[in-house]
């Protein structure tokens, strides 16, 4: 096996999730250069990576069925021995299955399935992790049933972040795309209230600057500080690496903590563990309501409580 193309264009936590293929992959295979397909803005997450030879891009915004093209036509040229699809919809499985990878390992549930040499069932509800899915592609090949993601932040990353490194400090992550995976504004509060004015760093994207300072102004205490839109990824799992604990809803920040074993309690609303997107780190918790009729509500969440009422948000800690 000399050359190996891994591609996952899906989100933030399915790239980081797709890293112990690598991982593996390097283990099972050492001489093997493995490369591998992101969509355009999850980069970074790959970035400082050893164990990898190229990361590509797949820029839907610059035209998706040009870039489908371009790609096909590259990867055919690289003659891949083994192609690996963890990507469950259609523009990878183009993309895969017209690579000419003389092994093509995908989903069933891609719809086109049909062009790859070997599929596998992906199987989500029972318990599972999504680690798992993953490795059972390369399972042949004597690959570990369960690894840990992992991310690597580089010495200007964590050298970035050292000066809010300073004593005990926690992490905590308000966000999520979703409404219904992301706990409610006023727990965070209470949350804050729980550190024993230890320093606490709210940590999200540019877009969730609003949410968190909206509860740095409800904790009325001095010591929150909003890093949203301030720190790369790799910058945000450098410092979650070294807190205290971190605290995340059931997205993207979770599984950042996984990557680095950080210490996380992750709070599962409207999802359940049961999905397999729990955390991995050594030291892991996870909060969420049981015993609720209406719950799990969906895979993904909802912008809004189906029930109007939110009591799986609602979390004891």
């Amino acid at each position: 096996m000399k050359k190996i193309l891994i591609i996952q264009t899906a989100f933030l936590g399915d790239v980081i999730l797709a890293t112990p293929v690598v991982s593996e992959l390097n283990r099972l295979f050492p001489n093997s250069k493995v490369d591998f397909l992101v969509k355009k803005g999850n980069e970074s997450l790959l970035e400082n990576n050893p164990k990898l030879n190229t990361v590509i891009v797949f820029d839907k915004k610059s035209g998706k069925w040009k870039s489908i093209l371009r790609l096909v036509k590259q990867f055919r040229k690289e003659e891949y021995d083994l192609v690996i699809n963890l990507h469950r919809f259609a523009s990878s499985g183009i993309i895969a299955g017209f690579s000419k990878g003389k092994k093509r390992y995908g989903f069933k549930k891609n719809p086109f399935s049909f062009l790859y040499t070997k599929k596998f069932t992906h199987q989500i509800g029972d318990g599972t992790h999504e680690v798992e899915r993953n490795l059972q592609l390369i399972a042949e090949f004597d690959a570990e049933k369960l690894v840990r993601p992992e991310l690597f932040p580089s010495e200007e990353d964590v050298q970035k972040v050292s000066k809010y490194m300073l004593g005990e400090y926690y992490c905590m992550a308000p966000a999520s795309v979703w409404f219904t995976k992301q706990l409610p504004k006023h727990k965070w509060v209470e949350l804050i209230s729980k550190q024993n004015n230890k320093q606490v760093y709210l940590l999200g994207a540019p877009n969730d600057s609003k949410l968190c300072e909206e509860i740095i102004k409800d904790a009325k205490l001095d010591n929150v500080t909003s890093l949203c839109g301030e720190l790369t990824l790799l910058q945000s799992a450098a410092l979650m690496q070294k807190a205290t604990r971190n605290y995340v809803n059931d997205s993207g920040p979770l599984h950042l903590a996984s990557s680095v074993n950080a210490n996380v309690t992750a709070f599962f609303c409207s999802t359940v563990p049961k999905f397999g997107f729990g955390p991995l780190s050594d030291n892991s918790d996870i909060k969420e309501v049981i015993n609720l009729d209406c719950k799990p509500c969906g895979l993904h969440g909802h912008k809004e409580c189906p029930k109007g009422h939110f009591k799986c948000g609602e979390i004891n800690f």
